[in-house]
């Protein structure tokens, strides 16, 4: 979500690419869904690891930036980092996965997760660069 967001919102003002401390293929369906709500697509957009970045050939020390959006992520990109001059940041960011019972209160949980790294951003980066869609 976050990289989409930060896209959408953005554009080309910056590079963003996401990662994570797992690799989990697929971006969660309830993310997708509440995205496009918002006109974010992230249909395409695939999970990458910090590991697999690496193999791919991404150096670490070309980014100013590193946001975490959770502990595990962020005890990751500390230890990625130590060699690098960079800030790491934690946002403590709602995890909406096995939130909810139902299918509305699950997108409900999602909502509120792609809501609080929204406004999370506009705080740290300021007004957006894009016109995003209204949730």
């Amino acid at each position: 979500m976050a990289e989409g967001l930060m896209k959408r919102l953005y554009g080309q003002r910056a590079y963003v690419q996401s990662a994570g401390v797992h690799n989990d293929m697929e971006v969660d369906g309830f993310s997708v869904a509440v995205c496009r709500e918002i006109g974010v697509e992230l249909d395409r957009h695939r999970s990458r690891s910090f590991e697999e970045m690496q193999e791919w050939g991404d150096d670490l020390g070309q980014f100013d930036l590193i946001i975490a959006l959770s502990p595990a992520s962020q005890r990751m990109a500390l230890e990625l980092t130590r060699f690098f001059h960079m800030d790491v940041e934690y946002w403590p960011i709602l995890d909406p996965t096995g939130i909810g019972e139902t299918r509305e209160a699950k997108l409900a949980a999602y909502r509120q997760t792609r809501d609080m790294i929204r406004d999370r951003m506009i705080a740290r980066f300021g007004p957006a660069t894009e016109a995003p869609a209204e949730a």
